[in-house]
């Protein structure tokens, strides 16, 4: 503990007078999905605490649409004045390789900081007759093309999550993408569709309320938030598949770097609050803080993960 505080005393001390002087009037967070989903629900979870740190607003923005590049674009096009950020997933590290856009995710943003680790979540709808993976599998294999699984969209990890399964147990079940992770839920909760794969914070509290049933989560280990839920590894022993989620915060290119240190070091330490990490962890996050140099190796690293995923599955945008 000492030495974290001596840590974030000599970032701040190296932070200059001027930066630290900011933010001078609200701070405009774009979350580039519709609200209920797992990046607003994460995204709401950090705002109260950081607006605190920061003593000033944090306004969180809305702005969903193919498969997060439309708030994307936005934000690669804000002023780099430290007033604007992107608060996204890791589809951030996806929609590069599916889509044509008109920005580039390593040119035009500057990493803060990764902010939280989830797996994607599978669920069904109670009346699927789906209990578990393998009955997902069995009913796949049975019916081929008439089993359906809704997603947060085009381009997104649980897209990835959906297509890797299919790769890896050797199934053909049909994507459905949506705007969002609160629309695909809704539709499964409505019963318009009978599998769901979504980040974890946007549908735990309905399989907590016994209205969605969680099958399997992607990552390789048990979430510590809910360790009750399977892998998808162990319930298909399927020991290569690995769909791991993350949350981070980006700016605009050439916002000033002392910003850029003064945000991820107010961000590290408010998700280690108690109360936040608590709030973290009941939504399965893991809370990491990284720095941006971290963040932008995870950025690269991932770019070149999914270009080879995508190619080996031939992933084609529905």
């Amino acid at each position: 503990m000492r030495k974290g505080i001596v840590l974030v005393l000599g970032l701040l001390a190296a932070i200059p007078a001027w930066a630290q002087d900011w933010p001078a009037k609200p701070v405009r967070f774009i979350v580039p999905y519709p609200p209920g989903g797992g990046t607003d629900v994460i995204a709401r979870i950090v705002q109260h605490r950081l607006s605190e740190a920061l003593r000033e607003t944090i306004v969180i923005e809305n702005r969903g649409g193919a498969g997060g590049a439309v708030g994307t674009e936005a934000a690669a096009k804000a002023a780099p004045d430290g007033y604007t950020f992107l608060f996204t997933l890791s589809s951030h590290t996806i929609n590069p390789l599916l889509y044509k856009l008109n920005f580039d995710v390593e040119r035009d943003f500057a990493p803060v900081t990764l902010i939280v680790s989830v797996p994607q979540l599978i669920a069904a709808y109670p009346g699927a007759s789906i209990e578990s993976m393998r009955d997902v599998v069995a009913m796949a294999k049975a019916q081929p093309g008439r089993l359906h699984f809704a997603s947060v969209g085009n381009g997104t990890p649980s897209h990835i999550a959906g297509e890797l399964l299919k790769l890896r147990a050797g199934i053909d079940i049909v994507h459905v993408p949506y705007k969002g992770g609160g629309p695909a839920v809704a539709d499964t909760l409505g019963g318009q569709v009978p599998l769901l794969i979504v980040t974890m914070p946007a549908a735990i509290s309905q399989v907590r309320a016994g209205k969605l049933r969680a099958l399997a989560v992607t990552t390789l280990k048990r979430n510590p938030g809910a360790p009750e839920i399977p892998t998808v590894a162990e319930a298909l022993n399927i020991r290569d598949y690995e769909v791991d989620s993350w949350y981070a915060l980006f700016a605009p290119a050439n916002t000033p770097p002392a910003i850029v240190a003064r945000m991820q070091t107010e961000i590290a330490r408010v998700i280690q609050l108690p109360d936040v990490k608590q709030k973290l962890l009941e939504q399965g996050g893991d809370t990491v803080g990284s720095s941006p140099e971290e963040l932008g190796r995870v950025v690269k690293g991932e770019l070149k993960k999914w270009a080879e995923l995508i190619r080996d599955a031939k992933i084609k945008l529905d």
